[in-house]
């Protein structure tokens, strides 16, 4: 006779194999579609990957979900379902700023799954150049921390390069501290990118005040660097930690516990089906005159189109020029938005729209 554990496995097994059938069903459905969009000519990556209809699924599977699973187990399951079946469809190239086990990696892998292809690159520019050279059809860079400010070398890229933002992701920053060395005392010298050492700066001040702190390019090549000394440690992600086979000394040592990571996701065209929940970028330049930013943004209040972020920066090669960039609340698409932009674009010597994608979770 079974035990009742027994009996429940053989519950289990009976699910999966219901399980294995029905993902099966949505992969051949979705081969389908697959077929008809190419058909239409929508056979290109910006077909087959729609993140407004993406976004739509995860908040319908939020709504559906009653336990005892986490809505984020469900979106993580789903997320390797939707990916893996996009990939019966079409390959999909992600170029990322590396290398592997960086944040910036851990961004593309919940944006676009494991079936994708990841490649990693060495700079923010090197990104921006494979998608516009069509090596890549996507690329994901850090756009801003929200301890740490903006990452100023993306937002000047965006003033020239002609990509759109098709998608933002927002990660929460664990860092953590990676050895091979049993024991914090045995920690000599700790390795770090200086975002993640800006970070962590009062947990190391209290735990290992005297040991050496050295600048690395990545908190991946921390990750490695520490990997090959044992009394070498780095501040870096659990990512880091399974890609170089470290211990994890201590996690979650961020000095301010809501440390969250912007990205964007950039394509060569704007994916401009709404979501229902969007963000809309745009850039520019105003004239010299007074009061002319409280002009430029009156348009917006008359719309009621909430601003979530305007920031400045030099305009490179015209000394004390700056641009503005601008986040708003809704789609580009949307009357309200469309007559708020309508209305700020003569106040500005140039005005570029950098793209609608869905609010980041």
């Amino acid at each position: 006779m079974k035990s009742d554990v027994d009996q429940e496995r053989v519950k289990i097994d009976r699910i999966d194999e219901r399980i294995v059938r029905l993902l099966n069903e949505r992969a051949r459905v979705a081969q389908r579609i697959g077929r008809r969009k190419a058909a239409r000519g929508a056979g290109d990556a910006n077909g087959f990957w729609v993140p407004g209809r993406e976004k739509r699924i995860f908040d319908r599977l939020r709504t559906l979900n009653e336990g005892p699973l986490t809505d984020d187990a469900v979106r993580a399951v789903f997320r390797e379902i939707i990916s893996a079946s996009r990939a019966l469809e079409t390959e999909l190239t992600v170029a990322y700023l590396g290398p592997e086990g960086t944040f910036t990696h851990a961004a593309a892998r919940d944006q676009f799954g494991a079936a994708a292809t990841l490649t990693p690159v060495e700079s923010i520019p090197q990104v921006f150049a494979e998608v516009e050279h069509r090596r890549a059809d996507f690329g994901v860079v850090p756009v801003e921390n929200s301890t740490e400010g903006a990452v100023t070398s993306t937002l000047d890229l965006l003033v020239e390069s002609p990509l759109q933002i098709t998608a933002e992701v927002l990660l929460d920053v664990r860092q953590c501290l990676l050895s091979r060395a049993a024991e914090l005392s045995d920690v000599r010298r700790v390795l770090s990118h200086p975002q993640g050492l800006a970070q962590c700066r009062h947990w190391l001040g209290e735990h290992l005040p005297q040991v050496a702190i050295e600048e690395t390019p990545s908190t991946s090549r921390a990750a490695e660097l520490a990997a090959a000394d044992p009394h070498a440690a780095a501040i870096a992600s659990r990512m880091a930690a399974e890609r170089y086979e470290l211990r994890v000394l201590a996690a979650d040592i961020q000095d301010v516990t809501a440390n969250v990571t912007r990205f964007f996701v950039l394509g060569t065209t704007d994916a401009s089906a709404r979501s229902g929940d969007d963000k809309t970028s745009v850039l520019c330049t105003v004239k010299d005159e007074v009061g002319i930013l409280a002009k430029l943004l009156q348009p917006l209040a008359r719309a009621r189109v909430s601003l979530h972020k305007i920031e400045s920066r030099p305009l490179r090669g015209r000394p004390w020029e700056y641009v503005f960039f601008l986040d708003l609340r809704g789609h580009r698409t949307e009357p309200r938005v469309r007559s708020a932009l309508a209305r700020m674009t003569p106040l500005t010597t140039m005005m570029k729209i950098l793209g609608s994608y869905p609010a980041g979770r």
